[in-house]
């Protein structure tokens, strides 16, 4: 295949990816991560794909790959995660990976003596760190549902709420819901490492899942099977260590849990480096100080993961005290991690924040939710790239949805609207499937 050709092919690879849930720009620096690690075959069997989870047959109409070779190819993009496979009925079901979760995580995750983590790295890290375009693409205009939200450290909760706190808002609870474990290399630390800018001490494996999650990863060969007492063992490390914990932004069926610090999660990059508030969804509480007895000292500012904390100099202070602490609550994740650093007990707890946060209740309505609000739904809904039908009526609905009143109405309350209800409704009845 000449270059002109190849090039064509990749950059529609971009393009059709740009339409999954996230946002890609597609720029040279994915360019380059696309030609990198797809090969021309699999780049034309993703292009060709349906953009939503859908059945082998139905891949096979729209790819028109002979079935033998189709299982293939299937088989070897699932497992370097180009692919996502889910099973429904007892058949699989498949969908082009998008970027995070996707892409990026099973890419960074894969280890071995085929792995090129280094170049792998080195790309990736250009293209989100390299400037705020993938951040802008999804957050710009004040999206609200991202891929993962944060759950509070119990222990920093003020004692007044501590009963208060939901199951789903629980990391302990999270773990002793789910029936199959497992541990990965965790993808922000593993790239960090390999492009030279982990300064943190902890380990590279960390990145834990549950039930479906972890089945889908262990059968790939991207983590290994863990076990329940070593999933408390890991999340006591983690508190020890001040690392923010973000679990899968959903209510039922949590399917994995990060174990993040400041200097490598993307995520937490998003709000600190960027100044996007929610490339992570807040916990329901954030930090307030209790009492006087702060002495000032500086430790929960230096704690803060995203720099929500400042100290600031008291004018003609009347103690020794000679710093008070103030939170921006516009940014805070409600983490905690500043009140477990605090040396004075008490001074620092987490509190319930004015306005409850929502969250989706499933993964697909988290995943309609987020293609609702970046653009991309029409092709979830209307997903054969090769129907005329469906191209029209994607164009259809997506002028609908683009209109100003209609985009600032569903927006405002995504996860509340009737249209949005009825809708995750309809795709639950088809399996998904597109």
């Amino acid at each position: 295949m000449g270059h002109g050709v190849a090039k064509d092919l990749y950059t529609r690879l971009g393009e059709k990816m740009d339409h999954l849930s996230m946002r890609v720009p597609n720029n040279a620096a994915f360019y380059a991560i696309l030609k990198e690690i797809f090969t021309q075959e699999e780049a034309e069997l993703v292009v060709t794909m349906p953009y939503a989870l859908s059945s082998f047959e139905k891949v096979r109409q729209t790819t028109r790959i002979e079935e033998t070779r189709l299982r293939q190819l299937l088989d070897t993009v699932c497992d370097k995660g180009l692919v996502i496979d889910v099973k429904i009925g007892g058949e699989y079901h498949y969908m082009p990976s998008p970027l995070v979760i996707g892409l990026f995580e099973f890419t960074m995750m894969r280890t071995g003596p085929d792995a090129r983590s280094k170049r792998w790295a080195e790309l990736f890290n250009q293209y989100l760190s390299g400037d705020d375009a993938f951040y802008a693409a999804n957050f710009k205009e004040g999206q609200k549902v991202s891929i993962m939200r944060t759950l509070v450290h119990p222990e920093s909760l003020a004692p007044e709420v501590f009963a208060e706190i939901l199951d789903y808002e629980k990391a302990e609870a999270l773990i002793e819901q789910a029936h199959q474990y497992s541990i990965g290399i965790c993808s922000c630390r593993h790239e960090k490492h390999h492009a030279g800018e982990k300064t943190c001490q902890v380990p590279l494996e960390g990145c834990t899942s549950f039930d479906g999650g972890a089945r889908y990863l262990i059968r790939h060969g991207l983590a290994r099977t863990s076990c329940k007492s070593e999933m408390l063992e890991n999340l006591a490390r983690s508190r020890e260590m001040g690392l923010v914990l973000n679990a899968d932004n959903v209510k039922r069926h949590v399917n994995f849990m990060c174990h993040c610090c400041s200097d490598c999660c993307n995520c937490l990059r998003g709000i600190r480096q960027f100044g996007y508030a929610n490339t992570v969804v807040t916990s329901n509480y954030r930090a307030e100080i209790m009492d006087e007895g702060c002495p000032g000292c500086g430790a929960c500012e230096k704690a803060c993961p995203i720099n929500a904390i400042e100290m600031i100099p008291i004018q003609n202070p009347t103690t020794k005290k000679k710093k008070r602490f103030k939170v921006d609550a516009s940014i805070c994740i409600g983490c905690g991690v500043c009140a477990l650093k605090c040396k004075i007990e008490g001074s620092l707890r987490m509190v319930k924040r004015p306005q409850q946060v929502l969250y989706p209740e499933t993964t697909i309505q988290r995943v309609i939710a987020q293609s609702l609000e970046r653009g991309t739904l029409p092709y979830q809904i209307f997903s054969d790239p090769h129907s005329k039908t469906h191209e029209y009526m994607r164009a259809v609905l997506g002028a609908f949805l683009n209109l100003p009143v209609v985009r600032k109405t569903l927006m405002s309350a995504v996860l509340e609207s009737r249209f949005f209800s009825n809708l995750c409704v309809k795709m639950e009845s088809r399996g998904f499937s597109g």
